[in-house]
């Protein structure tokens, strides 16, 4: 086990080696200061049992507490998530800590050397994560640690956090000073003055006449007036001139020893330096009989700096610190007082269309700049009447009181989308976004705060799945759609854990002869309840989710590999076509993944096509261009899938390195009895012509549709006249491929 400090009293905190006397000495004399505060086998102290909860909760610990560090113990005086309530001091974490001037952090104790064998890690408690600072007296003994604990271990400790927890720290040595000077006060008064004089907090005496009799050190330094200025003076010097009407007289009763609710008590009032310049004092009052004549105390203490951490704390626990928003607790909150006091109100949920794309284009400094001026124009557009918060990323909500007219709600979402939907100009770029807009009312179809929320919720995706930059009223088939959504994202979360994507491949064959040429790879879904499911049943929430261009790439590797076993097997030449999905674009490394997988599998780049849909080219993205044509410098083949279905122009034939264009099943299912389409499939075929792309006709299920293909110069399809999408031992049947060879990876982890 690490040696822990001071069990050897031959290492100080900083590492240098001293005499044993010295570190002796200095050992008592942190030990007589700890005796001060009269606290190692006290009550719990109310006021530092609620800082610790604060701690717990602004720095999300599942365990928090202040320790003592006696001479042979540690002693847990404050805790949150602890049941013990002292250990051993030798293995104690904080016998560490209080050797230190700063902050201790140990974000997995099983990994650090000092700590990996301590009992309080390899047992119970099961301590992972532990960040402590010590207490250190204005003597600068440290007799003790506010601390954070848990079982998990952290990736990482901020440093905010790092300040909050310092911040926190003061509060708690604010309240032992306290703790401190009040037991001083139960000694000799020769003692008490002795202690008050090196006390941080003022420490003021007046007589029954309300006459300063005591000014310690601190009180000079706090109000400027030296120990021979303010002795005999009367306590008004404490207050501005415009108080002393109040205050004065308030104090002077309490130095008479009249009975007063103040006394006992902590109060605040504004203070007076002696050049005129006021503060926050923060004083605790009390009186006592000395000579047989009633006297009095106080203790005082400047609390700016207290008020600043406060305010700071305040901020952290209610606004967001991006946008300066309501976060979502207040959020939810407010919805609660909404509905308790049973007044009609919507709820809008916002998200901001294209917010993404900015952030990866530009950075996260110029996407944080873009949504905080959203939030600034959210906020005027909502004014007074209403609360707008951030809710999270990019999403943000609105609670309306008083609104329940379903018409009133869907105009202020359309105004939300006015205003989010002008340029915004950052640093001298111009982000255009848009906006979509989720509205529920209540109690219209809510009644809970959470229920108002998630319908909000399924009304800003059917927002979304209406084409964005809408607003959408709840209504209860919502909820039954987005539930759905909801189970096939877990679903899928599920699939790809425990390997239930399986690839089918649909053969791709020549006109004239019949002779297989490739296969496009397609995905299914194996799934453990519903059987094999269709791409129609997942393939939209798959490619809207964080997970489709894992997916994307799993595919593009299993299909690589059992196109290069077939090829190894006899069948060549043999092409195989895999489609790909515009998150496989987003981090700009799809040349590259691509690479390696052909480097794993061995196919050669020739034998590879990529299908890209209208969606992608339609980006117009620099980015995937580059993509594309370094692809195409690799020999990869790039075709456009259903070309003529959207609205793809000519030109993009042009600027897109092409090598191939495919017929819509849509338009070859009406080849033989509409002349529109007719017109439109030679329309392709002589277009294909005069680019010098190849291609191939999708959904041919008839000989009909297969010689008026050929008639018009296609020389390829594929559809069930040749054979529906099948599994790997099918095809491999279906077209005598060495089965010995049928490569299927299990996974797309």
């Amino acid at each position: 086990m690490a040696e822990i400090f001071p069990i050897s009293p031959r290492i100080n905190p900083e590492g240098a080696s001293v005499p044993p006397s010295h570190a002796q000495t200095d050992e008592e004399a942190r030990l007589q200061a700890l005796a001060e505060h009269e606290i190692l086998d006290a009550e719990p102290d109310p006021s530092l049992a609620h800082i610790v909860e604060l701690a717990a909760r602004l720095l999300g610990a599942p365990a928090a507490f202040v320790s003592f560090v006696d001479r042979d113990r540690q002693v847990f005086h404050a805790k949150i998530g602890l049941s013990l309530c002292e250990t051993d001091r030798d293995v104690a974490f904080c016998a560490r800590t209080i050797a230190q001037t700063d902050i201790l952090v140990v974000l997995d104790a099983s990994q650090d050397p000092r700590f990996r064998d301590n009992p309080l890690v390899t047992g119970a408690p099961f301590i992972r994560f532990y960040a402590g600072v010590p207490l250190r007296t204005g003597d600068g003994h440290a007799i003790g640690t506010l601390c954070l604990a848990g079982p998990k271990p952290r990736r990482a400790f901020t440093g905010r956090d790092r300040r909050i927890l310092a911040d926190l720290a003061r509060l708690v040595l604010d309240r032992l000073e306290l703790r401190r000077v009040e037991a001083a006060r139960r000694a000799t008064q020769s003692r008490f003055e002795h202690i008050a004089d090196t006390s941080s907090d003022a420490i003021i005496c007046a007589d029954a006449h309300g006459r300063v009799s005591f000014w310690s050190a601190a009180a000079e330094r706090l109000f400027g007036h030296t120990v021979a200025e303010a002795l005999g003076q009367p306590l008004a010097i404490l207050v501005p001139e415009r108080m002393r009407g109040g205050h004065e007289g308030d104090l002077c009763r309490i130095a008479r020893g009249a009975a007063t609710r103040l006394l006992g008590r902590t109060v605040e009032l504004i203070g007076r330096y002696k050049d005129g310049r006021e503060f926050p004092v923060e004083l605790s009052l009390c009186t006592w009989a000395e000579n047989g004549h009633a006297a009095f105390g106080a203790i005082a203490r400047d609390v700016s700096q207290r008020h600043m951490v406060e305010e700071r704390l305040f901020q952290l626990a209610h606004l967001d610190t991006l946008t300066n928003l309501p976060n979502r607790a207040v959020l939810r909150g407010r919805i609660e007082a909404v509905i308790l006091e049973a007044c009609p109100a919507a709820v809008l949920m916002i998200d901001l269309d294209g917010f993404k794309e900015v952030n990866d284009a530009h950075g996260h400094a110029v996407g944080d700049a873009v949504l905080r001026l959203a939030a600034d124009r959210l906020r005027i557009c909502v004014g007074t009447t209403g609360v707008a918060a951030r809710f999270g990323g990019d999403e943000f909500a609105v609670v309306l009181p008083d609104v329940g007219d379903p018409l009133v709600a869907i105009a202020k979402g359309q105004a939300v989308i006015d205003v989010l939907s002008k340029p915004y100009r950052v640093e001298g770029l111009v982000a255009r976004l848009g906006a979509s807009v989720g509205v529920a009312l209540s109690p219209a179809y809510c009644v809970g705060g959470d229920e108002l929320l998630a319908c909000a919720d399924a009304a800003l995706y059917r927002a979304k799945m209406d084409g964005r930059g809408c607003a959408r009223l709840f209504t209860p088939d919502m909820r039954e759609i987005a539930q759905r959504e909801r189970a096939c994202r877990d679903g899928l979360r599920r699939a790809i854990e425990q390997g239930e994507f399986v690839l089918h491949y649909q053969p791709q064959v020549s006109l004239s002869d019949g002779t297989l040429t490739g296969a496009e790879a397609l995905i299914r879904w194996q799934h453990p309840e519903l059987g094999l499911l269709m791409p129609g049943a997942f393939l939209e929430v798959l490619d809207n989710g964080p997970d489709a261009a894992q997916v994307g790439d799993w595919v593009l590797r299993t299909a690589c590999a059992q196109a290069q076993a077939w090829r190894q097997g006899g069948v060549t030449p043999f092409r195989i076509g895999v489609n790909l999905c515009a998150a496989q674009f987003r981090d700009g490394d799809l040349t590259e993944r691509v690479a390696a997988a052909l480097a794993e599998t061995g196919l050669p780049a020739h034998a590879l096509e990529l299908e890209i849909t209208e969606t992608i080219i339609l980006r117009h993205d620099p980015g995937v261009v580059a993509t594309l044509q370094d692809l195409r410098t690799m020999g990869v083949g790039i075709a456009f899938d259903d070309y003529g279905t959207g609205y793809a122009s000519l030109s993009l034939l042009k600027r897109f390195p092409l090598t191939r264009l495919k017929i819509d099943r849509s338009f070859v299912n009406g080849l033989c009895n509409d002349r529109r389409d007719a017109a439109v499939v030679r329309a392709v075929i002589n277009l294909s012509r005069s680019f010098g792309l190849e291609v191939i006709a999708e959904g041919v299920e008839t000989e009909e549709q297969r010689q008026r293909l050929l008639a018009k110069g296609c020389n390829e399809a594929q559809g069930y006249l040749f054979g529906r999408p099948m599994p790997v031992t099918e095809f491999a049947t279906r077209f005598e491929v060495d089965r010995g060879r049928a490569h299927q990876s299990s996974t797309a982890a």
